[in-house]
């Protein structure tokens, strides 16, 4: 039997036989307590990780990195990032990939929230570890 021990403080873990979950009301955490603003929904399965988070405009992440892969798909607004040292800007429809142990921060425009959707294996959190 799979391991069903939450790996993020606040997340939902997938149950036996849970297939269907409401990402407006299933939880509500912070994607990265002490180093960024993103918050919204968390669900946790064996093998991945997702979450569908909004950062407030003007806000962000502080320099950071986790030893898992994370995928972020854009749904909403203009996310500016730095990943290993270099900068992109990733709008709506924009998939940006954060290769693991890669040190990456990012920011949302002033002229409005992003929304996103996130993808990371299971072999750590959805919390990553804030750059010294």
């Amino acid at each position: 039997m799979p391991d069903q021990t939450v790996r993020t403080p606040g997340a939902k873990r997938a149950a036996p036989g849970e297939y269907l979950f409401d990402l407006t009301k299933v939880n509500h955490i912070l994607g990265g307590p002490d180093y960024s603003t993103a918050n919204g929904a968390c669900v946790e399965g064996d093998r991945m990780i997702v979450g569908l988070m909004r950062m407030p405009a003007g806000t962000g992440a502080e320099a950071h990195s986790h030893p898992n892969e994370q995928w972020i798909y854009i749904l909403q607004g203009t996310f500016r990032a730095t990943v290993e040292g270099k900068e992109v800007e990733a709008k709506p429809g924009s998939l940006l990939y954060i290769p693991s142990n890669a040190m990456h921060s990012g920011k949302a425009t002033a002229d409005g929230d992003v929304v996103f959707f996130t993808v990371k294996d299971a072999s750590h959190s959805l919390h990553g570890i804030k750059a010294a």
